[in-house]
């Protein structure tokens, strides 16, 4: 029976990954730091009693080095993740937890035969688009002044006319975030150095990933949290910017599946996949499938406010993975009943309302637009 240690294996994505592995006879191994940030109660009840379970950290030498022993596969999931400007923390966490990965590896001549590494749509920036005049630009991010302006769409550098989102491929690469960028570089030391000591790599690019098991503590987990969380309060939904951005919302349990797939398919060696929801849904539609799921008849709020670091539009081609076999089966709607109903049985939500809206603005990550 192959041993798996899946990293961040407590968290989000990581705990899903480790029920499908269990189901499918792998013995599992997760270390996780249990992160107050995420897991403000320690080690949550629905990580399985069968898990050979190490508290640790991935930039740790010691802690990953006996997370390692015995080891046939690794899905490396943990992940510093935040908006706020500690840009070294990211660089620090998730890229250096992947050369340290390889650097033990390679000195202990452990016999791992794959790692599975978390990447992020994010690696692609302000993503793909097309000019009806100039053809297919990748745009840079849009500026600061430009989001104060209240002027939200990206425009082509040329003709300076409004274009229109195309589906992200795995060749559109432009991180503009310091996270971005920390998971860029974790997709070059695997192919780099996975090609070198012939360890075969796979690099997932995951989306907007929404469902059960999302921490609601802090600002990260999402546009989900922060509806739900004023929903279940009795207030309406704030959407960013007008609403109108397209996002690709995709499951946890089918991002969970496509982890395991690429584990265990060899065509998926050495290569990159996006990992989406398959249809581009505005955060304003979102803000009402949730609020139809409270039965509510609130409208939501756009109040002309904006974070620094969000891209326009996010609409992941799916096709390589596809390829695979691999298809998300979960819609939107069902993510968000999934999620509220978790959410619903959760305790102390309240104080958490408004705390990482008030981080960001003090932080000045998330802004409003300047009046005229």
């Amino acid at each position: 029976m192959k041993k798996v240690l899946v990293t961040g294996g407590a968290g989000f994505i990581g705990s899903h990954t480790v029920d499908l592995l269990l189901q499918r006879g792998y013995e599992v191994r997760v270390l996780d730091n249990l992160q107050p940030r995420v897991h403000r109660i320690g080690k949550p009840e629905y990580v399985p009693p069968e898990v050979d379970f190490v508290r640790g950290d991935v930039v740790n030498r010691d802690d990953l080095e006996r997370s390692l022993r015995d080891i046939d596969k690794v899905i490396h999931l943990a992940a510093y993740q935040d908006y706020l400007p500690d840009f070294s923390t990211f660089i620090h966490t998730n890229t250096e937890s992947t050369a340290l990965l390889f650097e033990l590896i390679v000195e202990k001549h452990y016999p791992v035969e794959k790692i599975v590494f978390a990447s992020s749509q994010s690696v692609s920036g302000e993503g793909k688009y097309e000019c009806s005049e100039h053809g297919v630009i990748y745009p840079r991010p849009r500026t600061i002044r430009q989001l104060q302006a209240g002027d939200w769409e990206v425009m082509c550098p040329v003709c300076d006319e409004a274009m229109r989102p195309a589906l992200i491929d795995e060749n559109t690469i432009s991180p503009h975030t310091a996270y971005a960028i920390s998971k860029y570089a974790i997709e070059m030391l695997a192919h780099s150095l996975g090609q070198r000591y012939e360890i075969p790599t796979v690099c997932m690019r995951y989306t907007y990933v929404q469902g059960t098991r999302n921490s609601f503590y802090n600002a990260y987990s999402g546009i989900a949290r922060r509806f739900a969380l004023r929903l279940l309060h009795g207030l309406p939904p704030v959407c960013y910017e007008d609403g109108k951005q397209l996002r690709d919302y995709v499951n946890v349990k089918d991002v969970a599946s496509a982890n395991v797939l690429v584990l265990e398919d060899s065509r998926a060696d050495y290569e990159v996949f996006n990992v989406g929801g398959g249809r581009a849904v505005t955060v304003l539609e979102f803000a009402r499938i949730m609020i139809k799921e409270f039965s509510n008849t609130i409208e939501p709020l756009v109040p002309g406010e904006f974070r620094i670091g969000d891209t326009r539009h996010t609409i992941s081609d799916n096709s390589k993975l596809n390829a695979l076999g691999w298809q998300p089966i979960t819609p939107v709607e069902q993510n968000v009943t999934e999620y509220l109903s978790w959410i619903k049985e959760q305790a102390g939500t309240r104080e958490y309302l408004d705390e990482a809206d008030r981080v960001m603005r003090e932080q000045a990550v998330l802004q409003t637009v300047a009046k005229a």
